[in-house]
């Protein structure tokens, strides 16, 4: 991505000195589904230096990518690129960490891309005659697959007309300067575009325009998006100059809403975007970094996990075909998590403020996460 955001990753100072430090931080290695070829294992070798697959060429079919960082500090990401949109990516694994990705690979040249380093960009080909559509893998179970695949375009269709209108809300209170209105209007917009993050992020730009943070931009007079705004209302408490925001805004989502409409998906994205959701909660977002102005944070949580439930939904028939006991075991954690968000609802529907929630509640809410993000990383593996 163009600028990259930038989060916190697992290993930061203010998450171990609160003793909130993520205690899943790397996937747990992933099977190839039955009736297929083996998977392909592609090393990224993250560095100062690049991220040079390993090998560089592979048959076409499923690949996992094994994403190592030996000691690199500023290098921390890695992503498969190809025909302008992220395939698939591993974040935040600072040095020493590592995490796994998977996915069902069509023949033709991509790109390895790592953000930050010497040499950020490296050639990956897939060779090999065409399989059919990647979003139909010959995988037992494959009606369920597709079906599972049109169910989350569906979803994530719906999603975004509903981005829409909550954000056309939103920014029609900022231009009338109306901040009351503005802040009541800002969470609940937000939870439509954090429940399908993974996808919006694998279109380059449109992700940090739409939702970056003062961090995540080299120049603060080109920062744009929902976190513009949420710093004049709740630090600046003005919203003079910010309707250009909000029109830049509206029409960003309006691009979203184009892209997605068009957009397909293999079962293992479906997967990994979940898995990727989770993993932004428990080593970022737990931290407060994510809305520090407004602390509507668990709105945001609440909205991640949806978004990974419904993926897995989703994906459940399948999976419950290849190995019932993973779909148990995460139905039981989704469970779980969801009944501890749930202490934080208030009466009007919403969720409390972040900045009064203890610690140790962090702690426990970061634990419950880990918890179901662990098995959660193995599905995309058994789908691909």
């Amino acid at each position: 991505m163009t600028p990259t955001r930038t989060r916190a990753a697992c290993g930061v100072a203010a998450l171990a000195s609160a003793g909130l430090l993520a205690s899943a931080c790397s996937a747990s290695s992933q099977q190839a589904s039955p009736g297929d070829p083996p998977a392909s294992a592609v090393t990224i070798e993250i560095s100062d230096a690049g991220c040079g697959p390993n090998p560089a060429t592979v048959p076409t079919g499923p690949v996992t990518f094994a994403v190592t960082n030996a000691a690199s500090a500023k290098v921390t990401e890695a992503e498969v690129q190809g025909g302008g949109k992220i395939l698939g990516e591993k974040e935040n694994i600072t040095a020493g960490l590592d995490g796994t990705f998977s996915l069902r690979m069509e023949p033709g040249t991509y790109s390895v891309y790592c953000p930050g380093a010497a040499k950020d960009t490296w050639t990956f080909t897939v060779d090999g005659a065409a399989a059919g559509a990647s979003s139909a893998p010959a995988a037992a179970g494959n009606t369920s697959l597709t079906a599972a695949t049109q169910g989350y375009h569906d979803y994530v269709v719906t999603e975004v007309a509903q981005l829409q209108t909550a954000t056309k809300t939103f920014t029609d209170a900022v231009r009338a300067g109306n901040i009351d209105a503005a802040k009541n209007a800002f969470a609940p917009a937000r939870v439509h575009y954090e429940s399908i993050e993974p996808v919006a992020e694998s279109f380059g730009d449109l992700d940090p325009a739409i939702d970056a943070r003062i961090d995540d931009v080299t120049d603060p007079t080109r920062w744009t998006g929902f976190h513009r705004i949420e710093k004049a209302l709740w630090a600046d408490g003005t919203l003079n100059g910010m309707a250009p925001i909000a029109d830049e805004l509206d029409a960003d989502v309006a691009t979203l809403k184009t892209k997605v409409a068009t957009n397909t998906y293999q079962p293992a994205e479906l997967a990994n975007g979940a898995s990727d959701l989770l993993t932004e909660v428990s080593t970022s977002k737990v931290t407060g970094e994510e809305d520090r102005y407004s602390h509507t944070d668990l709105w945001d949580f609440a909205a991640n996990i949806d978004g990974a439930r419904k993926a897995f939904e989703l994906l459940q028939p399948a999976l419950a075909a290849t190995d019932p006991d993973l779909a148990q075991q995460l139905e039981a954690r989704f469970t779980d998590v969801a009944q501890g968000l749930a202490e934080y609802r208030t009466a009007d529907g919403g969720y409390q403020d972040y900045g009064a929630v203890t610690d140790t509640d962090k702690r426990s809410l970061a634990d419950s996460v880990n918890a179901l993000a662990e098995p959660l990383s193995q599905v995309a593996g058994k789908v691909v």
